[in-house]
């Protein structure tokens, strides 16, 4: 049996902004999660320090990386869908970044 997408795919006006945009939100999250990775190497002790309604440090610091990544995963969100709906409005945009990119290219 044939399987395809039940949608035809195309190419996507808003997809060089969404890679920016997530490479950044990575490196972000990647600079917060090295630092519970620093504090572990450096000073293990001290994710045994009670910081917050009785809760050690590992324990406030992993919540954080939770609620971090999901605040980052609607902020994601939101921001690709008003690029999206930008460059639905205004077509011409798009026709004028890639007129733009194919002179500096040539």
């Amino acid at each position: 049996m044939l399987h395809e997408p039940a949608a035809s795919t195309g190419k996507d006006p808003a997809g060089p902004y969404k890679r920016r945009l997530g490479i950044w939100m990575f490196l972000f999250y990647a600079l917060f999660y090295a630092g519970f990775v620093a504090i572990n190497l450096l000073n293990p002790l001290a994710m045994g320090m009670i910081v917050f309604a009785g809760l050690n440090l590992a324990t406030v610091y992993g919540i954080g990386l939770i609620f971090v990544a999901f605040i980052q995963s609607l902020v994601y969100d939101a921001m690709c869908r008003k690029k999206e709906a930008e460059l639905e409005e205004n077509p011409e945009q798009i026709s004028k970044k890639t007129t733009k990119t194919k002179k500096g290219k040539a």
